[in-house]
């Protein structure tokens, strides 16, 4: 984890009204905050997901989206998924697009409650991921169709925001103008 790292804390209609500490935001009650989420797909159109690490506060072992994390304070998301995915998975994103801007959600687990105005983006990836063990437990690529059949199912293994992203995606159809035709 990044020491002194600062969320945007938003109001109701998704506009800044200052900043705090990761290490004291995510709580019982969580503010809610800016963060992210991004889904990088590869040529052939398969989706990298991610368990997330043992060693996280929140959500830990939880399978979930490729990347998600926080904008820095006068960071756009666009920037921030290029700041995170070098970080957590040693790849740089390509051709990073904003899908869902709106996305937003509320989910708790193990006491710990997530409360973000999310923006949800997705990219492609062009090399071999190599994780941070404080940030991702393992990963795998997924084909499009097995992830929308894992976010649908009762028993799913998804994160919760991944769970609602997934279908909103799907019908935004702008997954497949994103990565290209690899998706039909």
């Amino acid at each position: 984890m990044i020491a002194d790292e600062q969320v945007v804390l938003v109001d109701p209609d998704g506009r800044a009204v200052g900043t705090a500490d990761k290490q004291t935001v995510h709580g019982a009650d969580t503010p809610r905050h800016l963060g992210f989420s991004c889904y990088g797909f590869d040529a052939a159109g398969r989706v990298l997901v991610t368990q997330r690490s043992r060693l996280k506060r929140t959500f830990p072992l939880v399978w979930s989206n490729t990347c998600c994390g926080h904008p820095a304070p006068g960071e756009s998301p666009d920037d921030a998924v290029r700041r995170r995915l070098p970080y957590e998975l040693g790849v740089p994103p390509v051709d990073v697009h904003l899908v869902l801007p709106d996305f937003t959600y509320r989910a708790s687990s193990g006491g710990i409650e997530e409360n973000e105005l999310c923006p949800v983006l997705v990219c492609r990836i062009e090399d071999v991921p190599l994780a941070r063990p404080d940030e991702v437990e393992t990963w795998q690529w997924w084909s499009w169709g097995h992830l929308l059949e894992e976010a649908a199912s009762p028993d799913s293994v998804l994160s919760p925001w991944a769970r609602l992203q997934v279908p909103l995606l799907a019908a935004s159809g702008q997954v497949e103008l994103a990565v290209g035709s690899a998706l039909r």
